[in-house]
């Protein structure tokens, strides 16, 4: 089902990619290994957040709360919003009104 948004998916979704390329492990929400993802040239690293991003769009919307890598993808449903953080620090978020 995704989260509700009153903004363009596109636009949402490329957000969204950036910000989850922010979290350094990412790749660990694929159970890839580093090595692994070293090897990926950088346009096979967009596509891989891509998917993620996707992925996390449509989970947000039952689980509010989703461990990726070192970080945690929050939805924020008061606010309308997708928040991005590693501890305490918030890397991004993405607006979804």
């Amino acid at each position: 089902m995704g989260v509700k948004h009153g903004r363009d998916y596109g636009e949402i979704l490329a957000e969204l990619t950036e910000a989850v390329g922010r979290i350094s492990d990412s790749y660990v929400f694929f159970e890839m290994e580093a090595e692994e993802w070293n090897n990926l040239g950088e346009a096979e690293k967009t596509e891989v957040h891509e998917a993620l991003a996707e992925d996390l769009f449509y989970a947000l919307g039952t689980e509010p709360v989703i461990s990726v890598g070192s970080g945690v993808v929050m939805h924020d449903q008061t606010n309308h919003r997708i928040h991005i953080l590693i501890g305490e620090e918030e890397l991004a978020f993405v607006a979804l009104v």
